[in-house]
């Protein structure tokens, strides 16, 4: 949660601050300020602080698969970004994951896999191998070609004698076809240790066609042995994972633990996901090259080299977004026929840093700088040249912090958040601007990281209640972050006044799905009851529909 959301909800404990890894600063010693701040530079740090091999994934030994005594699918499959011929398969070898070398020696593993129309493979439409390599976490990503748009497929992969648990994924329709509707969920802040993954339980049994996942995958926080909320028997945890992430040991070991989870795991294995991140995925309110707090830049670059590294190791991702020492390539475009459009966005690592020092301040000169960017120059064209291209039904921007204007009192002027887009009213005003000269009539921004469940009329003129409403905003809640929550938090009433725009919120845990259709779309909100125990059933809190040609929520 960032310092923003703290004031703007409950007030929140501050996480301790980490320690200077004695890896990133012996790694920035060692090549200098001047060389690091170049991209080999930083790789070339990257690998000499975590001891990877210089000569690349060709240096391993192979290991026979034939001696692997444990299961070695653990944190099951996944899959993701479906095109129209094409799906990317992922699973990552780990028979010990509690352990820095998941169990396994430094050696390459070959893993075959298998494509299937029916889910106990009785047609096999397609199967090969992959190398799960040791510098890449014996993680393994097979993108799958020549395959039929529109189309549902089970997928499985094969190590030695042992069997990975079956996937389900599909592939996106042919991009121009004319397609009837698509439904999606919405996920995002899933803190391991601030409550057990029910929202996950459910979402795997939604009938949903893909899965967003809009950021705080993980948190680089330290977890005790207990779990935390989830109050697990003493010692349960190992004690590596009692300290906060900084290097890629660190995040590796992070991620075996978020997907240990069984909830994670089958919602994963149900549908494929379209993941970007925020910030909890290297380090709290981070911006750009700016750390949270004073650290030199070149030891948080290796930071944030080794979070980009683990990150796309663990997600299903596909080969562009490969990160090169301290960058990573998110933004992407995906299509579902000419229904919809998806505008993948990385508000976090382009961004100019947070005015007025972060959290909730008052707009002012420096916030209002015209200079001020939260996408980056390069970001920011490619979407808008993207607007004026596309031929979708829908526009669709999945994203992470939120778009709308969000004041905290009813008295003006009125502090707003400076870690998201009102911290940066000059950006969102060239992304208004961009979408109205594209003429996108249907235009729909997806949110997380708050952990709550916002829906919002996106207007042209947010000091005008009057203005034309572009769009629609749908910010869904957190899956554990936040613990239990509250259906209406304390600031529930001031937050209703204070922005006519805003149409519905709640406090609670969940997700949301959305339902695309030729006349209308339907969002509908999910909620837990509670998530610091198990068990908790799944209710709507609320639905609305926003119609093509005519944005704004209405009540369903």
């Amino acid at each position: 949660m960032t310092p923003a959301n703290r004031q703007a909800q409950a007030p929140a404990t501050a996480p301790a601050q980490p320690s200077h890894a004695p890896e990133l600063r012996a790694a920035a010693r060692h090549l200098g300020r001047r060389r690091f701040l170049t991209v080999t530079g930083a790789a070339a740090a990257l690998a000499f602080s975590v001891n990877l091999p210089a000569a690349g994934t060709a240096s391993a030994a192979e290991l026979d698969a034939a001696r692997l005594t444990a299961d070695p699918f653990t944190l099951g499959v996944a899959s993701g970004d479906p095109q129209p011929g094409s799906v990317l398969l992922w699973t990552r070898l780990a028979p010990v994951p509690y352990q820095a070398d998941s169990g396994l020696p430094a050696e390459r593993v070959t893993v075959g896999w298998e494509l299937a129309l029916d889910e106990r493979f009785r047609r096999v439409v397609r199967r090969g191998s992959a190398t799960a390599h040791p510098e890449f976490h014996h993680t393994v990503h097979v993108e799958v070609d020549h395959l039929a748009p529109g189309h549902v497929y089970y997928y499985r992969f094969r190590a030695g004698r042992w069997i990975s648990p079956v996937g389900r994924t599909r592939t996106a329709p042919a991009q121009h076809s004319r397609v009837s509707d698509l439904t999606f969920g919405l996920v995002s802040c899933q803190k391991y240790d601030e409550g057990h993954y029910t929202a996950y339980r459910h979402l795997a049994q939604e009938d949903v066609d893909v899965v967003f996942h809009l950021g705080d995958y993980l948190y680089e926080y330290a977890v005790n042995d207990v779990g935390g909320s989830r109050a697990y028997p003493a010692g349960t945890l190992p004690a590596l994972f009692n300290h906060e992430t900084v290097t890629l040991e660190d995040y590796r070991l992070r991620y075996a633990l978020y997907k240990s989870d069984p909830d994670l795991r089958a919602a994963h294995a149900a549908h494929p996901f379209v993941v970007t991140w925020d910030d909890h995925e290297t380090e709290n309110n981070y911006a750009d090259d700016t750390p949270e707090n004073s650290v030199p830049p070149e030891e948080f670059l290796l930071r944030r080299a080794a979070a980009y590294r683990a990150y796309w190791e663990n997600m299903p991702l596909r080969r562009p977004q490969l990160p090169d020492g301290p960058d990573l390539k998110l933004y992407r475009r995906l299509h579902w026929g000419r229904l919809a459009q998806f505008d993948v966005l990385d508000t976090r690592q382009y961004r100019s840093n947070q005015a007025y020092g972060d959290g909730w301040q008052f707009p002012g000169p420096e916030s209002e700088d015209p200079s001020r960017t939260l996408t980056g120059d390069a970001q920011e064209r490619w979407l808008i040249n993207g607007w004026h291209r596309s031929d979708a039904l829908w526009n669709v921007v999945p994203q992470q912090v939120t778009f709308s204007r969000r004041y905290n009192s009813t008295t003006l002027p009125s502090k707003v958040s400076m870690d998201s887009w009102d911290g940066y009213p000059a950006s969102r005003e060239r992304v208004l601007a961009g979408a109205q000269a594209a003429g996108i009539e249907n235009l729909m921004v997806l949110t997380g990281d708050v952990h709550v469940h916002y829906g919002f009329d996106i207007k042209r003129d947010f000091s005008d209640p009057d203005s034309r409403t572009l769009g629609t905003e749908i910010v869904t809640t957190s899956v554990t972050s936040g613990r239990d929550g509250s259906e209406k938090p304390s600031n529930w009433d001031t937050l209703m006044a204070a922005n006519p725009h805003l149409r519905f919120f709640n406090g609670r845990r969940g997700y949301a799905t959305v339902s695309l259709g030729r006349q209308l779309a339907r969002a509908d909100f999910k909620t837990v009851s509670h998530v610091t125990t198990q068990g908790a059933p799944l209710t709507t809190a609320a639905s609305f529909v926003t119609e093509v040609g005519e944005q704004g929520l209405k009540p369903a």
